[in-house]
């Protein structure tokens, strides 16, 4: 491997760590019941955004959350229906694009709160976006070829 290739796997690497340690810390400020969380993320483009299986508190060794973190909101859903994260990322777009349409119309989603009513306008377009996004990547089949 080159210098260049090692960098980039040392960049990766930290990349990871780092956005594993945020997914702990929102799992604890969501005070979410959970098993171990994965040491690599289930799917990842980094920098940008990452998917984490979490393991079930109540069933051990199966995982009972998913969580997406990276750059744009960090979010979780229970994945009792949800055995890829594929599947999650769909979900994540879907619910994000949701909210966003409730930001527009100035309501509160009645489950999902992401930022300040203030900052609705500018917080809108961009979950939009990366709901886009999410959709995007999930419906690529060349991201999901082994």
């Amino acid at each position: 491997m080159t210098n260049k290739g090692t960098r980039r796997l040392i960049a990766e690497e930290k990349w990871c760590a780092e956005r594993r340690k945020e997914v702990r810390a929102y799992l604890t400020r969501q005070r979410i019941r959970h098993g171990r969380i994965s040491s690599w993320p289930a799917w990842h483009v980094d920098p940008y955004l990452s998917v984490w299986a979490i393991e079930s508190a109540v069933r051990p060794g199966w995982v009972g959350w998913w969580v997406i973190c990276g750059d744009l909101p960090t979010d979780y859903i229970s994945a009792s229906r949800i055995k890829h994260p594929r599947t999650a990322l769909r979900v994540f777009a879907k619910r994000w694009e949701k909210v966003a349409n409730c930001m527009r119309r100035g309501r509160a989603h009645p489950t999902v709160k992401i930022g300040e009513r203030s900052y609705w306008p500018q917080l809108e377009p961009l979950l939009r976006r990366r709901a886009k996004l999410l959709a995007q990547f999930a419906d690529d089949k060349n991201t999901w070829k082994k």
